[in-house]
């Protein structure tokens, strides 16, 4: 499918069938080279990064040698070399540079107008990226993310945790076109996509040794079965894992079985229970954290082993991260081993976690990264937990020494390193296929490693970036980046300043996450702020309805995490799948997703309404509750508390299964 051409001399096209995706030209370079020396400070996983750009040049096309296109520049010692060849249905691009002073690499792939971009791993803020460029950097999502709010001007202020569009804790380089064409870069260096120009997409690059693919189809379905089979897939979810609700709760064992058994009495079916606590906690002004010494605290969770064993139907999940407050027994033992990343004077690199500091285990040394397989084989397998929260993965600071390389060569790769500690535990435990572990960072090749994607810390309201709604666009955007498996905290988590949970909230949030692979719930860093899931008989009815919906929905979703990791295909998919060339199936603003290529989801993401306005695709549809048939295009509907707008495709292949379920609603209703 792919072509190399050379329309002129001084010139050179690449060609996907008809479609042109670069042309470098004497007048045109696609091509530059630079200089310049960064200044990347953090704090508290917020980074300030500047770039002090010192040269800029794009380079000359002196002809083909081979699979390899040569280039040069009054400015170039020697000659930069970009090798183009075919891997299977892909096209690589592999640059490199004679020139050891050269740091800074910029690419640019034609773009034309009308033409819509999505991806760049896990946005909140845009499912078409056009118009705006997005640093390739993982780090904290900032609260609010949204420079023109209050809530980020007060974080800022408190901080500097205020996040803004592009802050994400999973960022990948990697665009898919509307053209039917995608771009990932295989490099970890800092990057950047900027979609700002309308007759060209620029890649920027911390490296002269690029290394680019291309590749091409002719649907999506095609497209993300080459993306996912570069990048890798993930094993289909269990049944446990998909069915009922993951009840967040902490406090102890006592508390933990209280508020299990006030759930299960209402009628609501949960499947795990979660208690990111059981290694103990601290308090902070930030609210309830945890005590980030792996091991279980048995004074606060006295008895866990026993009644983990005892109760089969009922899985406990636990929570871990890569880092080790100072003066825990494993940070005591990590320490005397010389298993953390350290500083370029040679100490250890301790920084703070928000009134506690920590120490960051060196994944890149094979002795550490061993051991910490084996802390979370021993001490969370071990004890009989089902799964676990692997939070965090985006601190490692720029100016870090590791047994692998800086901390700026490292940062990027590091959430994926981490979520390959995990899976070999799980691997060389015999649990894979039963246990499950959710992470918030991730990276390039985090699809072959993770078992699950949360969302991270959303703020307990309504607001479009760092809310209820960001969840949606945040799973549309990370599954065309090719990871399939998506969740969240049910309710959010970030409780500052004047946000608090409420009623309402709570309860469309439950609706939304009943339509999604995994539910689980979260009482967020101040619960006692929070309306929670436990707190009164009318909430707990209303979740108990939307288990025994997601229970009913196993079928279908045990069919689309295997669809997922047979070909790439993510559960929860954006409305362009069924029209590609309908501008509204683009539009952020729907709010709407496709589950599978059965159902369509558009949850009500704002505050005291009773109705929304949707816009389905072109095809039959059957509202889910009613079963009331609706054409394409754009319609106002009802949406009362516990009926979210739902649609079916009544001529599609589950069309007998939804129409079964509409029939068991309506009765129970």
């Amino acid at each position: 499918m792919f072509r190399l051409t050379y329309p002129e001399n001084g010139a050179f096209e690449i060609w996907a069938g008809d479609r042109l995706l670069l042309r470098h030209s004497a007048e045109k370079p696609a091509l530059f080279l630079g200089r310049g020396r960064e200044d990347i400070r953090m704090y508290r996983g917020n980074f300030t990064i500047r770039d002090r750009l010192s040269e800029r040049f794009g380079l000359r096309f002196l002809g083909a040698e081979g699979d390899s296109l040569r280039f040069s520049h009054p400015d170039l010692k020697g000659e930069y070399r970009l090798r183009v060849y075919g891997d299977g249905a892909l096209l690589r691009l592999d640059g490199t540079c004679a020139d050891e002073s050269v740091d800074r690499l910029w690419l640019r792939l034609e773009a034309e107008r009308g033409e819509h971009v999505t991806g760049g791993g896990e946005q909140f803020s845009a499912l078409d990226l056009r118009g705006r460029t997005y640093p390739i950097w993982t780090r904290e999502q900032g609260v609010g993310r949204n420079k023109l709010t209050e809530i980020t001007r007060l974080a800022d202020a408190s901080d500097g945790g205020g996040g803004d569009y592009h802050t994400t804790f999973f960022p990948q380089p990697t665009f898919v076109s509307s053209r039917m064409y995608f771009a990932h870069l295989e490099n970890y260096e800092y990057a950047e996509l900027d979609f700002r120009e309308s007759e060209y997409h620029e890649l920027t690059l911390w490296s002269p040794a690029l290394r680019l693919v291309l590749g091409a189809g002719e649907s999506w379905e095609e497209l993300l079965g080459q993306l996912t089979g570069l990048l890798g897939r993930q094993p289909p979810l269990p049944d446990w894992s998909m069915k009922g609700l993951w009840l967040g709760v902490q406090g102890g064992t006592e508390r933990a079985l209280e508020m299990l058994h006030r759930c299960c009495a209402g009628g609501m079916d949960v499947s795990a229970v979660w208690i990111q606590d059981w290694e103990g906690k601290r308090v902070t002004s930030f609210g309830k954290r945890l005590q980030w010494d792996w091991r279980w605290n048995r004074e606060t969770y006295p008895g866990l082993d026993r009644v983990i064993a005892e109760d089969e139907s009922v899985a406990w999940m636990g929570y871990i991260n890569p880092y080790l407050v100072e003066g825990g027994v494993l940070f005591r033992e990590a320490a005397e081993k010389g298993y953390f990343v350290r500083r370029a004077d040679g100490t250890d690199y301790l920084f703070d976690f928000g009134e506690y500091d920590c120490g960051v285990v060196d994944l890149t040394l094979p002795a550490a990264f061993e051991w910490y397989k084996g802390v979370i084989r021993t001490n969370l397998i071990g004890l009989g937990f089902k799964g676990w929260m692997a939070d965090f993965g985006e601190y490692l600071p720029a100016d870090a020494v590791c047994h692998g390389g800086s901390g700026l060569a490292l940062h990027n790769a590091w959430p994926a390193l981490w979520a390959r500690c995990n899976r070999e535990a799980v691997e060389e435990a015999g649990k894979l296929g039963e246990c499950v572990f959710f992470m918030r960072a991730g990276a390039a090749l985090s699809q072959r490693w993770a078992t699950l994607i949360w969302a991270g810390d959303q703020c307990v309201d309504w607001s479009e970036d760092d809310g209820l709604p960001s969840v949606i666009t945040a799973a549309l955007t990370l599954g065309m980046s090719g990871f399939g498996l998506h969740t969240c905290d049910i309710g959010g988590y970030t409780t500052l300043f004047h946000l608090k949970r409420d009623e309402e909230l709570l309860l469309r949030w439950l609706e939304f996450a009943a339509f999604t692979p995994v539910m689980r719930t979260h009482e967020g860093n101040r619960p006692d702020s929070n309306v929670q899931l436990y707190d009164s008989p009318e909430i707990i009815d209303a979740a108990a309805r939307m288990t025994k919906i997601h229970d009913a929905l196993l079928p279908y979703f045990r069919a689309l995490s295997e669809e997922n990791a047979r070909c790439g295909l993510p559960v929860m998919r954006p409305l362009f799948f069924r029209e590609p060339d309908a501008p509204e199936a683009w539009r952020r603003e729907n709010y709407s997703f496709l589950l599978g290529s059965g159902l369509l989801v558009a949850p009500v993401v704002e505050p005291g309404v009773t109705e929304r306005k949707v816009w389905l695709p072109k095809g039959s549809w059957r509202c889910l509750w009613t079963g009331e048939r609706c054409e394409g295009g754009e319609k106002t509907v009802p949406a009362p508390l516990g009926q979210p707008p739902v649609f079916y495709d009544e001529t599609g292949a589950w069309s007998a299964f939804f129409d079964r379920l509409r029939e068991t609603l309506a009765r129970e209703d």
